[in-house]
């Protein structure tokens, strides 16, 4: 898959150490994004690119690494080769030539890693003269071949036998960038018209919940879409879009309750109050995420009730009053969304899944009493694990003597990205991965006490 030339903010050497040290950290186990905000804002959106095409091929130049390089070199020089390995891969539309790509390493490693500087050079010159061969020799590899993690690969395979080649294919893609136009404030067709005389070429959608959608061309920066500070578009995955009209049905009464268990960023938080009048309590764990949503909302013009807690911990934070619906946006591997975050892939490990769903287990069996008879609950993750989705609502209505009576016609189970989905003119292709489940207690249950 080949990747836009970053923006020239820097020399390419500096932008290579920052992105050196950005494989480094999340090999380390840190997340890119958290790594990305301590970079010098000149040189974040360069490194950011570099990291992205790094990281979707850092299985095979780790592979190449240990063919050029049998003995492990210091972490700070295993890191700059495996950069310049993965931007040197086999593209045909290279981010730099050779040459300099090679000149800039060495640059890179004199200032980093001076002592190292000739063995870089000596390995990626190396690699130039025998690429074709190295990378064939290098892709019977699974790790090379595949760009994930063994465990990852063997899940999919389990889960998805007729499909996971594809899904692993579509993980290398760059995804798109979807808008969603706030439709209290403006309209799909003003959108698309402020958009065209920014010069910035989109198209409208249609499809179940993406009423307000809108898939741009390119992506661009948000500092550059019209509309975007005044309030009146947001950025949100066309798969992350369905969520707001799943959980309210046929729709709710204003004033209706509804509880947001695990709601930052803050997306679906605002796509439902965008589209009802609710009272709504977002509730989430994380305190250093938790003002996000505040900062959503009030950009939008929206108002919701907010607490920092752990929606397991009912007790906790539950007044006692039921709700009319419920969004458990769970947390989850985000095994569906590695093509906009290609860190993940290399950030988790083969047991958080079975963590991840005790977690998702417990949440929805925290939460089930709180919903009124009639209520509808939207559990949801961004999970292309069979584990996270499907086998996890199986699960809960084993464990509550329920039947699959319980799940509404219109939930939409797996949501794979995958070509043949072609949707409306491909876009359920380029969505992300998700699972949505609606559980509806029926009428004659009654309320929780």
């Amino acid at each position: 898959m080949s990747s836009p030339t970053p923006p020239h903010s820097l020399p390419l050497s500096r932008l290579l150490e920052h992105c050196a040290d950005a494989v480094q950290a999340v090999r380390a186990g840190h997340s890119l994004t958290e790594v990305l905000a301590g970079v010098p804002p000149a040189a974040r959106a360069g490194t950011q690119a570099l990291s992205f095409t790094v990281l979707r091929r850092m299985g095979g130049a780790s592979v190449l690494r240990e063919m050029l390089a049998p003995r492990q070199p210091p972490p700070p020089v295993e890191a700059l080769l495996i950069t310049a390995l993965a931007l040197l891969w086999p593209d045909p539309a290279p981010p730099y030539p050779d040459h300099t790509l090679v000149d800039q390493a060495v640059g890179a490693a004199r200032r980093k890693v001076p002592a190292a500087a000739g063995f870089i050079n000596a390995v990626l010159r190396r690699f130039i003269r025998e690429r074709a061969a190295l990378v064939t020799q290098a892709e019977r590899a699974p790790l090379a071949a595949w760009n994930h993690p063994p465990w990852w690969v063997d899940r999919l395979r389990r889960d998805w036998p007729d499909n996971w080649q594809t899904l692993l294919a579509q993980a290398q893609m760059r995804p798109p960038m979807a808008l969603r136009v706030q439709n209290r404030r403006s309209t799909v067709a003003s959108c698309l018209q402020e958009l065209d005389v920014a010069g910035i070429p989109a198209r409208a959608l249609a499809g179940p919940g993406w009423e307000n959608a809108v898939l741009l061309a390119q992506p661009c920066p948000v500092e550059r879409l019209p509309g975007f500070a005044e309030g009146r578009i947001s950025v949100q995955d066309l798969s992350a879009q369905r969520a707001a009209a799943l959980l309210l049905g046929a729709g709710l009464p204003a004033g209706a309750r509804v509880l947001d268990a695990c709601a930052a960023p803050g997306g679906k938080t605002a796509h439902l109050l965008e589209l009802a009048d609710l009272d709504l309590l977002a509730l989430d764990s994380d305190a250093a995420r938790l003002p996000r949503v505040a900062q959503g909302l009030q950009r939008l013009g929206l108002q919701a009730r907010l607490q920092l807690a752990d929606a397991r911990a009912v007790a906790a934070w539950w007044d006692g009053r039921p709700f009319d619906a419920i969004l458990l946006d769970a947390p989850c591997s985000a095994s569906g969304i590695v093509r906009r975050h290609p860190d993940i892939r290399w950030l988790r490990r083969a047991d958080d899944i079975a963590a991840l769903v005790r977690i998702q287990a417990d949440l929805l069996d925290a939460l089930w009493p709180l919903l009124k008879p009639g209520g509808r609950l939207l559990y949801a993750t961004c999970s292309i694990f069979r584990a996270e989705g499907q086998d996890q609502i199986d699960a809960f209505l084993q464990r509550h003597g329920l039947d699959s009576r319980w799940i509404t016609a219109d939930s939409p189970g797996h949501l794979l990205p995958l070509p043949d989905n072609a949707g409306e003119a491909g876009a359920v292709a380029l969505a992300d991965g998700f699972f949505y489940a609606i559980l509806q207690r029926p009428e004659s249950l009654r309320a929780p006490l």
